[in-house]
């Protein structure tokens, strides 16, 4: 049955409508599909930018760059089992820390280039080649919360650095791997010190009964020659010496203001009690010669012709029940 005329003319005008509406172009006699809408949740191709990551388990590039201690051991045995005995050994085998902080390559840094080179040793962090700040520096990739103060220490200022007292792969002083034990160390440079120690009266620094380190830092404080630095800074003193703490209810100002070193010399002394005076008197008239003349403290020339002051001023660090500090 064949379509009046008018009624086919209306059928194409509203063809023509729909494809209109739909974005299409009507061609007569070509039959078009609508194109269909894009796929959800496909991504296009990444970039280099914005490749996926690797596959879990798969190692990075920067990982690459490193080969493991039992690698290193294949050449240098001798020095990676006495290492194996250092506390280096245990935590620089800590897995959490990634591979720049664990074995060997945790001080010389990635040894991949170094082993595919034969051993070449311009390819690996060798400290006998590098400067002290450059040595100093690896060390405290590590060990910088121990010693914040140390690139401003004296020791650093004169160059002398980490591997100058520390041996880090063997070391007969296990604990703080040390070249030689205190105070033979310290007096390899600090030879001026160590008459001191052979004085009638001294430290027992020579015995072993205390360390250089006991009060000093070696490693840089805010304070002159390396002192330990307290909150009161003569506990450096009187840690050992509990008699002299204090506190006391009346204090000896010369204890609080110029501390035990007003009166003691700490290494070494000829004097009684590591004065620095060979008699009490002229020590105690440094700051008490006011008492000296036309007094009962005193004749003449001043006081150091009459008894010892500490005959009578006892408690001379202190005392709790007077405050001429008289016995």
């Amino acid at each position: 049955m064949r379509m009046p005329g008018k009624w086919k003319a209306s059928r194409i005008l509203l063809s023509l409508v729909f494809f209109f509406f739909a974005g299409l172009t009507y061609v007569p006699g070509q039959t078009s599909s609508p194109t269909p809408p894009p796929a959800k949740n496909v991504q296009s191709p990444a970039s280099p930018e914005t490749a996926a990551p690797s596959p879990v388990g798969a190692p990075s590039p920067e990982a690459s760059k490193y080969v493991g201690a039992e690698t290193c051991k294949t050449c240098h045995e001798e020095i990676y089992n006495a290492w194996a005995k250092t506390p280096h050994w245990k935590t620089t085998l800590d897995t959490k820390a990634g591979p720049s902080h664990q074995g060997c390559e945790g001080c010389h840094g990635p040894g991949a280039e170094h082993v595919a080179g034969g051993g070449d040793t311009n390819k690996i962090f060798n400290p006998a080649k590098h400067s002290a700040k450059e040595v100093d520096a690896m060390c405290l990739t590590c060990h910088a919360g121990a010693h914040p103060t140390f690139d401003r220490s004296p020791h650093a200022k004169a160059k002398v650095g980490c591997i100058s007292c520390h041996s880090v792969h063997q070391s007969k002083e296990e604990e703080n791997l040390l070249k030689a034990p205190q105070p033979t160390l310290c007096f390899q440079c600090h030879s001026d010190t160590k008459p001191a120690f052979n004085m009638p009266f001294h430290h027992k620094v020579n015995e072993g009964l205390i360390t250089c380190s006991d009060c000093h830092d070696v490693h840089g404080t805010f304070r002159a020659n390396n002192l330990k630095s307290t909150a009161d800074q003569n506990a450096i003193c009187t840690k050992c010496h509990t008699e002299t703490r204090g506190p006391f209810v009346y204090e000896h100002v010369a204890v609080k203001a110029e501390g035990c070193l007003g009166c003691h010399t700490p290494h070494g002394s000829q004097n009684a009690r590591l004065l620095n005076m060979p008699a009490i008197n002229p020590l105690c008239n440094q700051c008490h010669s006011g008492v000296a003349a036309n007094t009962v403290h005193g004749m003449n020339a001043g006081s150091s012709e009459t008894i010892t002051c500490t005959n009578c001023h006892t408690y001379i660090h202190g005392s709790n029940m007077n405050a001429a500090f008289l016995r």
